[in-house]
């Protein structure tokens, strides 16, 4: 896996063997795509569910000023501290080592950007949402992309964000919130 853009384009990242699911290199590309008019060297993103780390790091390289990870797998956050250092981004980013839902509760600040990348199994996606569209994390300009199966689809609006996109790639769907006066 490498980053596909930005500051270190090309550069390897490591994935934890056999704990998580890479997103693709298409899927990748396909997300910063879209986020390709809000991400600044300005934003603030938080990665949840973040594996590798290659979405968060994606962004760095990208132009945004900060990346928060959050996820539970400690062999995972020792490969996304790894990848932080192989690309120079350490300075940029802190790496929370604890569940989603625990993140939720101790972070405060708002982002930019939130990207989300499950396991496809994760049955609480829907409560995780919940919860997160009620969090001081998002505002008015915050966009929000969830990674997740075509088979398990998700609704057209959450509190006060809508569904702004939808796109498919095989098995992987990607659903895009923001708040509808945002645009």
């Amino acid at each position: 896996m490498r980053v596909i853009a930005g500051k270190v384009k090309g550069h390897r990242l490591k994935s934890p063997r056999d704990s998580t699911r890479p997103t693709t290199e298409l899927v990748r590309g396909a997300i910063f795509s879209i986020l390709q008019p809000v991400i600044n060297n300005q934003s603030r993103v938080l990665d949840l569910y973040a594996g590798s780390g290659a979405l968060g790091i994606e962004a760095l390289s990208r132009g945004a000023s900060w990346v928060d990870f959050v996820e539970h797998d400690p062999k995972c956050c020792a490969t996304i501290k790894e990848n932080l250092k192989r690309t120079g981004f350490t300075s940029q980013a802190k790496v929370y080592c604890c569940s989603v839902s625990k993140a939720l509760t101790m972070l405060s600040e708002e982002y930019d950007i939130i990207l989300l990348d499950p396991p496809y199994s994760n049955s609480s996606l829907g409560k995780t949402l919940s919860d997160l569209f009620g969090s001081p994390l998002v505002g008015a300009g915050s966009t929000i992309v969830v990674q997740h199966s075509s088979h398990q689809p998700l609704p057209s609006a959450l509190k006060q964000f809508h569904l702004v996109k939808n796109r498919h790639y095989g098995d992987t769907c990607l659903s895009i919130y923001q708040q509808e006066d945002a645009n």
